[in-house]
């Protein structure tokens, strides 16, 4: 495990206790191997004697076939030599191993005796440290525990502290949260009564405004009708005048035409008769008479003929007019009814009141553009 100087007093306690579990680890595994050792080296020092001083035994009377025991025994030192030199070479391995394994476990102990040093390095930067004894690390332990208690403490007060003003805060902000939520309220009243008011008076004077221009606007639709069948009574007037002036003259027309009709017949009459009393008298005096009466009669008939087309052409164009006229004032009306209708129905009185002002006043014009 890494220590460094942002590390905690677990940490480096941790670290240390691992560091002292691998060197008591390292002792017991260095503590095994020289035991190993010392037992291989035992056997292997017993086999050396075995070899290089075998023991003596007595000799027993040979029997009868010494030559054939002489041989057994022969082979039998022979196979236990055979078996000394297995066994050395097996312990000459053994070492071997063994002495790999020490420098292993040796290069290994090295290995943590240098982070050991290490750590303690850094715990004398760390801590300051002039000197590391035995009671260092439960000094450091102690100082850490004191160091612990007084940041404790702080913090128990530092804690209570903040609580406190938390606590205090947190009233204030009820305080305030109640002062707005009441302050809230009464500006929410304060603009209902003042929409209702605003709403109370906009209805009162819309209603009102509505009376006055229903009023204004009947008033004037009552004047525009009086104005209206005024003009229509004088339009009916004139056109009155005008048949009557019309029928005088069809009177005249018939009466000149009967006088016509009674010349003619007289004209024929009086030729029958002129004719009758010419016998008696000259010839020439009779034609003399005739033709002028003939030129008179001629000149009164084109005349009368003349006054007679005059009066049909006038028929004919007060007839034209008298149904223009109509024609007109059907549109007028109509167009009074529609602009009725519509003021009626929601529209604008004061444009309804201009457009039925313009459309009487261009009557009007039209009226006495006729005349």
């Amino acid at each position: 495990m890494a220590i460094n100087s942002k590390s905690t007093k677990a940490e480096i306690l941790a670290a240390y206790q691992e560091l002292e579990q691998e060197k008591t680890n390292l002792k017991k595994q260095v503590e095994l191997a020289q035991k190993q050792t010392q037992v291989q080296q035992k056997a292997l020092d017993n086999a050396q004697k075995i070899v290089n001083n075998p023991p003596v035994k007595s000799v027993p009377k040979p029997p009868e076939n010494t030559s054939l025991n002489s041989m057994n025994k022969i082979n039998n030192i022979e196979q236990v030599i055979a078996n000394l030199e297995q066994l050395q070479i097996g312990f000459g391995s053994a070492v071997s191993q063994l002495s790999e394994q020490l420098i292993t476990e040796a290069s290994s102990l090295e290995k943590l005796e240098n982070n050991i040093q290490s750590e303690l390095n850094q715990l004398q930067e760390l801590h300051n440290l002039e000197t590391i004894e035995d009671d260092t690390l439960n000094t450091l332990l102690a100082t850490y525990d004191e160091s612990t208690k007084t940041l404790f403490n702080e913090y128990n007060q530092r804690q209570e502290i903040l609580g406190q003003e938390l606590e205090t805060a947190k009233k204030e902000w009820l305080k305030e949260q109640e002062n707005k939520q009441r302050e809230i309220k009464i500006r929410n009243d304060n603009y209902t009564k003042n929409k209702q008011r605003e709403n109370e008076e906009y209805h009162y004077n819309l209603t009102l405004t509505r009376e006055l221009d229903q009023d204004n606007y009947q008033q004037e639709l009552n004047q525009l009708y009086k104005a209206l069948d005024e003009a229509r009574q004088q339009q009916e007037k004139i056109w009155q005048n005008r048949e009557k002036d019309i029928s005088d003259r069809e009177k005249e027309y018939e009466i000149v035409k009967q006088k016509v009709e009674e010349f003619e017949a007289k004209l024929e009459t009086e030729i029958k008769k002129a004719k009758e009393e010419g016998k008696g008298i000259g010839h020439y005096q009779a034609k003399i008479k005739t033709d002028l009466r003939q030129k008179e009669i001629e000149g009164e008939t084109q005349n009368y003929q003349l006054r007679i087309q005059a009066l049909e052409s006038t028929i004919l164009s007060n007839e034209n007019r008298l149904n223009n006229l109509t024609q007109q004032l059907d549109s007028a009306l109509k167009q009074v009814q529609d602009l009725a209708v519509k003021a009626i129905e929601g529209a604008s009185n004061r444009n309804s009141f201009e457009a039925m002002k313009e459309v009487a006043l261009e009557q009007a014009k039209n009226q006495a553009k006729s005349k």
